[in-house]
C-alpha cells in the first residue's frame, strides 16, 4: 500500500517521487504493453473508446436499432441483386426489401429516423441487365 502523503508536501512531488521510487524497484517492468506504442496513439480521440474497448474484449455484440439494421439489410439486399444470377432473382431480392421498407414506413420502427424509400426494382433491374452484356 502506498505511504499517506506528508503534510504540506505538495501532491505532485509526492506523485512523482512514488513514481520514480517504483520505478527504481523495477515493479514497471513487467507490464502488458511494455515498450509498445499506446493504441490508437495519433488518432482523434473517441470519447466512447473504453465502451467500444470493454465490448470488443468481452466478445460482446450490441444489436443494431431496428431503423439502423433496415438500412443495413437494405444495403446488403442491393448488393445482393446486383450480383444476383438471374434477373427474376434480382428481382425478387428488390421487392422483398421494399416491402419490408414500406411496412416501416407505414409502422414505424424505433430508433433513429428510417431516411430508407422504396427501391426503383426496374432500375436496378435495368443496371443488372447492363452489368451482364
Amino acid at each position: 500500500m502506498t505511504d499517506r502523503k506528508p503534510v504540506g508536501m505538495p501532491f505532485e512531488s509526492w506523485i512523482d517521487r512514488q513514481i520514480r521510487e517504483a520505478e527504481e524497484r523495477g515493479e514497471f517492468e513487467d507490464l502488458p504493453g511494455r515498450g509498445k506504442p499506446l493504441p490508437g496513439e495519433g488518432r482523434p480521440l473517441d470519447e466512447m473508446w473504453w465502451i467500444k474497448q470493454k465490448v470488443e474484449s468481452e466478445g460482446l455484440s450490441m444489436p443494431l436499432p431496428p431503423t439502423l439494421a433496415l438500412r443495413k439489410d437494405a444495403d446488403e439486399a442491393l448488393a445482393q441483386a446486383r450480383g444476383a444470377r438471374s434477373e427474376t432473382e434480382a428481382r425478387k431480392i428488390v421487392e422483398e426489401i421494399n416491402e419490408r421498407i414500406r411496412k416501416a414506413i407505414r409502422t414505424g420502427l424505433p430508433g433513429p429516423p428510417l431516411n430508407l424509400m422504396p427501391f426503383d426494382v426496374e432500375q436496378i433491374v435495368s443496371e443488372w441487365r447492363q452489368a451482364r452484356r
